[in-house]
């Protein structure tokens, strides 16, 4: 122990990219829990901190499916990487045309990140817990079936393995969905890869696991904050819920970037950067993770987006800037695209405000 709290290295974690650092860096998390809470530090190293042990579908007769696991307790406990992260990676699959560098397999990673390289076997089932590289399992309180009191994470990149035959993930990276509060700072959730090869011919497909990049507190939940968080290359960027306050988000290569389940407290997002995504803003169809659908308060102060029209992934092509065919959401958003068409395609939404950056809504008497 020292200033910082307790490194992973203490624990016998490497960090070398290549060492099975699992049992270490749960061994970390365990010492944490049992000591009622505290900051577990992961120093920078160029490999990564490698997660390879496969993942466990239950934790003392609970449903986990996670390869590292938060326990069941009132602790909390933080995770810290060594700097803030450098964001996201490259968001198509450029030509090879003289113009800019094509897209190649293979990157340089300059982020404290813990990784995973194991795949999990498919789960097509949309309202089934999703396979994730860290999960706290399910509990009994409210109707989040929280498990745990709190949990954030700062600093760190997690990384989940894109099968290149396949090209999509079989796992999402972060499920906190049963922990009651979180607190996510300067972290991304992503692929391992680049989202495809131009000389290969492969390209980001669409997926039929509903993985996610990071699962918030599910209902009944409070004090959810986020500050300049990413997600890349996932079926969902984030999946929401209530009070949730977020500052700055990136969200790259989703089928879903943004996906609400029930809000009956309001929620607020002040900017997000969307860059090729299928659908920027949805409500979910189905009881997405056994998640009952509910009314879904959420202001988004601005959306600065990209479309991906006419580019590779043709699965990262804009569908909808907001897709709630329920009209569930209420409250509003703003948005701007800096070149293209100048499009943004809603569906349904008829109790959502989607306004245009710089037009002047004259509908208002007494103005």
């Amino acid at each position: 122990m020292s200033g910082f709290g307790y490194s992973v290295l203490d624990f016998g974690a490497v960090g070398d990219g290549v060492t099975d650092d699992t049992a270490a860096i749960q061994r970390g998390i365990n010492f944490l829990a049992e000591r009622g809470g505290g900051k577990l530090f992961f120093p920078f190293t160029k490999g990564g901190y490698r997660i390879a042990s496969p993942g466990i579908e239950e934790l003392n007769g609970k449903p986990l499916r996670s390869q590292l696991y938060i326990p069941a307790g009132k602790h909390n406990i933080i995770l810290e990487g060594e700097m803030p992260c450098v964001m996201l990676y490259s968001y198509m699959v450029r030509p090879d045309d003289g113009r800019y560098a094509p897209t190649k397999f293979g990157r340089v990673c300059t982020n404290t990140r813990i990784f995973s390289d194991w795949n999990p076997p498919e789960e097509h089932d949309p309202t089934a817990r999703p396979w994730s590289i860290l999960s706290a399992p399910m509990g009994t309180s409210c109707a989040g079936k929280f498990s745990v009191n709190s949990f954030s994470i700062r600093n760190l990149e997690f990384a989940v393995a894109l099968d290149k035959e396949k090209m999509y993930p079989t796992q999402g990276a972060v499920n906190l969905g049963n922990v009651s509060r979180i607190n996510i700072c300067d972290s991304q959730f992503c692929l391992n890869e680049q989202i495809g090869d131009t000389f290969l011919g492969k390209q980001l497909q669409k997926n039929p696991c509903h993985v996610a990049g990071l699962v918030t507190s599910q209902d009944q939940t409070d004090d959810n904050v986020l500050r300049n968080v990413a997600v890349q290359g996932f079926k969902y960027g984030l999946v929401m819920s209530e009070h949730v306050v977020a500052d700055y988000l990136y969200i790259h290569n989703c089928e879903e970037g943004v996906t609400f389940h029930d809000c009956s407290h309001l929620s607020v997002i002040n900017h997000i950067v969307a860059q090729h995504n299928t659908i920027i803003v949805s409500t979910t169809d189905v009881d997405l993770y056994g998640n009952r659908k509910g009314s879904c308060n959420v202001i988004i102060g601005s959306v600065n987006f990209e479309s991906g029209t006419g580019l590779t992934p043709v699965v990262s092509q804009l569908k909808y800037g907001v897709r709630d065919t329920e009209n569930r959401l209420r409250g509003s958003l703003v948005w701007h695209e800096p070149w293209g068409e100048q499009k943004f395609p809603v569906l349904g939404a008829k109790n959502f405000v989607v306004q245009k950056f710089g037009q002047i809504d004259n509908t208002t008497e007494g103005k």
